[in-house]
């Protein structure tokens, strides 16, 4: 068991390092941008993504909603995997595909910025909704693996963490979305 816990850590610092690649660092540096010039025009970020990235979409608003680690103004963030009366009514009504798109269709304006999460990059309902962002005008993000997926290809950005591993891509997401809280409160807030 020993053995098989430092081979799991391990491949996680192997994927983490794998984010130092110049390409790895320069599309973390573009998302921030994004996020920052929504924000400095009074737009706003709509997160979501199903289990672990949904809890990943949810962190990400409360960063911004809260603070990450400085004391300022709250950031317009919502992850649509919280109202559970829109998930299980659009569910029950449309199809669960439809879950996240409806609510983006609601709620995403020309300028906003719309991130997808998904490890295997090809969940229907982050595809529709990333989609659905599109026609809007809003800025399109997604979060994936390594693995080719339709997400790479639909989003304007992408952040491809280097594993095929699920719980290697969710480690990579959340020190990702950490590095972009950083990047946006450093960005926006200097004197804080």
């Amino acid at each position: 068991m020993k053995d098989k816990i430092k081979g799991i850590i391990r491949e996680s610092i192997e994927a983490k390092e794998k984010l130092l690649s110049e390409d790895q660092v320069a599309v973390l540096e573009k998302i921030s941008n994004k996020i920052i010039e929504a924000y400095n025009s009074c737009r706003k970020v709509i997160v979501f993504g199903n289990g672990g990235s949904a809890s990943d979409a949810q962190h990400f608003a409360a960063e911004m909603i809260c603070r990450f680690e400085k004391d300022r103004m709250a950031l317009p963030a919502i992850a649509l995997s919280t109202n559970t009366s829109s998930l299980t009514s659009i569910g029950n009504d449309y199809s669960f595909d439809k879950i996240f798109s409806r609510q983006v269709e609601a709620l995403a304006q020309p300028g906003d910025v719309v991130i997808g999460i998904s490890t295997s990059g090809n969940s229907p309902n982050v595809l529709q909704a990333i989609e659905e962002a599109k026609k809007l005008k809003a800025v399109t993000i997604g979060f994936t693996g390594s693995k080719d997926c339709k997400l790479k290809k639909n989003a304007d950005l992408c952040f491809c963490a280097p594993s095929a591993v699920t719980g290697r891509i969710q480690e990579c997401h959340i020190l990702a979305i950490h590095v972009i809280c950083k990047l946006i409160e450093d960005t926006l807030f200097k004197d804080g």
